[in-house]
This record gives structure tokens, sequence and C-alpha cells, in this order.
């Protein structure tokens, strides 16, 4: 203000940029004014939207990642060479896609089927036909396009400089008024004015600075990295404890059963003899050999307890 005083130094601008009259420099102020908080408000509201559906598609999208992960653990159940490739490729979207939060959405949208670890899951799991992994894959890529459409960025950087502009008009119009007050007050007044310029500055910056943090794809105060890094921090380290063997099923110190497992019953005291009975376990031939021998044996035997009985029968 001092400096615009110096350069213009004519009592008459003093008097109308003190009085006013015409109440220019006043419908100069509230214009700008008004066209900056139309301008953050919208802004701010549509960029807190954008932050809000990206947090509520990453919480869908990891929890169809987990149940990925549970499902492909059930269906590679004794194939160890698939169980292994499936789990690397969860492994690698986990770190190439759903944790790169500042890479262009359209890019990672388009990459190329032969290098989507999703399709290698599809064309490993499936054959001929998909298999039941497949509706699994498609809920998650349609957790991921939701991911990618809400991180895509909506609004052009010449937005911002627009905003920037626009802050920087509505501060640079209070030195302007505050050389024609100096001739009320002198120089003692914008001691005061200083303050609140100070002040008014400090709070027109701060907001700027809350809308670019918004706007940045990650990274900031108010982005997803933190909450993200937690989601995932589980199903890292499932996928860690699953590659090293520690994990074979959903639950832990749990083994598959043999697929064949011989199991016998007691049979009554009429029929004699065992019951061969066949439940889910082992998968050796032997296994098989030995139900269908003990099977040919207790029809033996229960052929000649009907033959001992008719005997019995006749004789009487």
């Amino acid at each position: 203000a001092l400096f615009l005083a110096s350069i213009v130094n004519d009592a008459g601008v003093f008097a109308v940029l003190s009085q006013d009259s015409s109440q220019f420099v006043q419908n100069f102020l509230t214009v700008s004014g008004l066209l900056f908080s139309i301008l953050i408000g919208q802004t701010y509201a549509f960029l807190y939207q954008q932050q809000e559906a990206i947090f509520y598609a990453l919480f869908n999208e990891v929890t169809e990642a987990k149940s990925l992960l549970e499902q492909v653990a059930l269906v590679c159940q004794g194939r160890p060479a698939m169980y292994n490739k499936v789990l690397s490729s969860i492994a690698t979207y986990v770190d190439h896609d759903l944790k790169q939060l500042r890479a262009d959405p359209a890019v990672l949208i388009s990459t190329r089927p032969i290098d989507d670890p999703l399709e290698s899951i599809m064309y490993m799991t499936s054959v001929g036909v998909p298999s039941s992994v497949y509706e699994t894959v498609r809920s998650l890529r349609q957790a991921r396009a939701s991911r990618l459409g809400a991180l895509q960025r909506k609004l052009p950087k010449v937005h911002m400089l627009l905003l920037w502009i626009l802050a920087g008009i509505e501060l640079v119009s209070f030195p302007l008024l505050g050389a024609g007050t100096q001739t009320l007050g002198g120089y003692n007044i914008l001691t005061v004015e200083g303050y609140l310029f100070g002040i008014m500055t400090f709070g027109i910056v701060m907001t700027m600075k809350v809308i670019s943090e918004l706007y940045r794809p990650g990274g900031g105060a108010y982005n997803v990295d933190s909450v993200l890094a937690v989601m995932v921090k589980g199903l890292e380290e499932e996928l860690r404890e699953r590659l090293a063997g520690g994990r074979m099923l959903v639950a832990n110190d749990k083994r598959p059963l043999a697929q064949y497992e011989m199991t016998t019953t007691k049979s009554s005291a009429t029929t004699g003899g065992e019951l061969p009975m066949q439940t889910q376990g082992g998968e050796s031939l032997s296994d098989i050999l030995r139900t269908a021998n003990r099977a040919v044996q207790f029809v033996r035997r229960r052929r000649s307890i009907t033959k001992e009985k008719k005997e019995n029968l006749s004789s009487e």
C-alpha cells in the first residue's frame, strides 16, 4: 500500500479510493471474491466426492482380491506348480496394479491381455470352458474399473491455474484499498490492515493448499495411500506365507486329507464281518484295489451266510 501510494502520490486519487463514492473498488472486490468463492467451493465438493469414491472402490477391490485368493487356494489344491504360478500372478497384480495410485489409470486399463495377471489366472484355472474362478475374476475386474475410474483426473491443470489467478486478484485489491485509507487514518492504520491482510492471505493460501492436496492422486494428507497400505498388508502377508508353503488351505493347521481314505464299520452280529466304506481322502491306486478286494470278500461272506441259513431251514 505504501509502495502504491508513493507511485500515485495524488490527493484526488487518494480521495476517490478512500471515499469510493462510485463503489467501483468495492464492486471489484465483491465480484472477484464471489467468483473465487463459487469456484473454490464447487472444486472442493467435487474433489472430496472423488476421494470418497476412491475409498469405496478400494475397499471393494481388496475384498474381491481376498476372495480370489481363497478360491484359487481351493481350486489349485493338490497342484503345487500351478498353485505357485497363480499366487505369483496375484502378487504381481497387487504390486503393479492395485498399489499404483500415481500411475495413469488410462494406461493401466489399456494393458494388453498377455501382460494382465488376471488374464493369466483365468488361463491357468480354465480348461476349455471358464472355471468357477471366472465370476470372481469378473467381479475383481469390475472393482478395478471402478477404482481406475475414480482415480482418473477429471479437472485439468488449467483449472487450478485459474483458481490461483482468482486468489491473486482477490489479494491484490486489498493493498489498493489500503493506499487510499492511509489518507484518513495515517500510516498507523496500515499496520492494522497489514495484520488483517496477512491473516486473510494465510487463509486463502491454506484453502488452496487443501484443494491441491485433494487434486493430487496420491502422496498427500487427504489421499488413500496410508489406508491402502493397511488394507493390503494382510493380503501381502498371506501371499508370502502361501508362496513359502506355510499355508495350503484357508485355515491354519489344516492339511488336505487323503483322497480315498478307507474306513471300516463293524457290521451287526447277524451279518458278521466288516463293511468297507469309501470316504473322501487318498488318491493312490492301491487304496482303490484294497477297497474292491474288501467289497468282494464282503459279498462272499454274505452269500455264505445266506446259504447256511437256507440249509438250516431246509433241514428243519
